[in-house]
């Protein structure tokens, strides 16, 4: 960030960027009253937004220091779950992957890992929302990677079929469904509400992500960073926290 031809100093510079990722201010309006080029305050975010998401963790790296800062209390396990975030309408063919049938608009879907306390641990690339959380999970190779680490992942009942040994080794935790020929049984509620009540911690993690408003509808300029994007407020989201 630094240079000698800026005309701001790096406070500024700072704040100028945090009114951007967190309250989603405009950089033309900053720039007019800081009397800069808006050019130059969106190159100070993406500057910011690049060197802050080379500090987000990857995966192996989140699965092994879960798996050391495990006592001989806590359980082996952590929290699976995908998250939209909403984007202007794209044109041409990218559309239709955009689509949300949930949400009935246009989204990218993010999936995260997260504690038992809330605390979001990691972030996977954004992709369109079109494409299935499971699907997505398969990709990365997370059941396999969660068994190298001894760890269980606790999803909700539409990762069903995400687990690739689920008879001899299984490493996912999902409820039961109700199907037409098969009404769940007074246990089988039971285990659905304990499995719901520790997933709660997910939307814990999930709004304090989204309290960075840039997230609350990407233009089209973030929509082709948006994974850069998301790492970056994870890491602003941990120093948040932490501090």
């Amino acid at each position: 960030m630094k240079s000698r031809w800026r005309k701001l100093p790096d406070l500024s510079a700072t704040l100028i960027v945090l009114a951007v990722l967190r309250h989603g201010e405009r950089p033309a309006d900053l720039a007019a009253a800081y009397g800069v080029s808006h050019h130059s305050v969106r190159r100070w975010v993406k500057q910011v937004v690049t060197v802050l998401a080379r500090m987000a963790p990857r995966l192996d790296r989140v699965l092994a220091a879960r798996k050391r800062a495990l006592t001989s209390t806590d359980d082996p396990i952590v929290l699976l779950d995908g998250t939209c975030i909403p984007v202007h309408t794209p044109t041409g063919r990218a559309e239709k992957q955009f689509w949300c049938p949930k949400h009935k608009a246009h989204h990218l879907r993010v999936i995260t890992l997260t504690d038992h306390r809330g605390r979001l641990l990691w972030a996977s690339a954004a992709q369109p929302a079109r494409l299935h959380e499971a699907t997505h999970a398969k990709r990365l190779h997370l059941p396999p990677r969660l068994r190298r680490h001894h760890l269980t992942v606790i999803c909700d009942r539409f990762h069903t079929r995400l687990d690739d040994q689920p008879n001899t080794n299984p490493s996912v935790i999902v409820g039961r469904r109700a199907c037409r020929n098969h009404t769940l049984t007074p246990a089988e509620k039971n285990t659905n509400a304990l499995i719901a009540r520790e997933r709660v911690a997910n939307e814990h993690a999930h709004a304090h992500l989204k309290n960075w408003r840039i997230l609350h509808r990407l233009r089209r300029d973030w929509r082709r960073d948006a994974t850069t994007l998301v790492r970056a407020l994870l890491v602003l989201t941990h120093a948040e926290i932490t501090r």
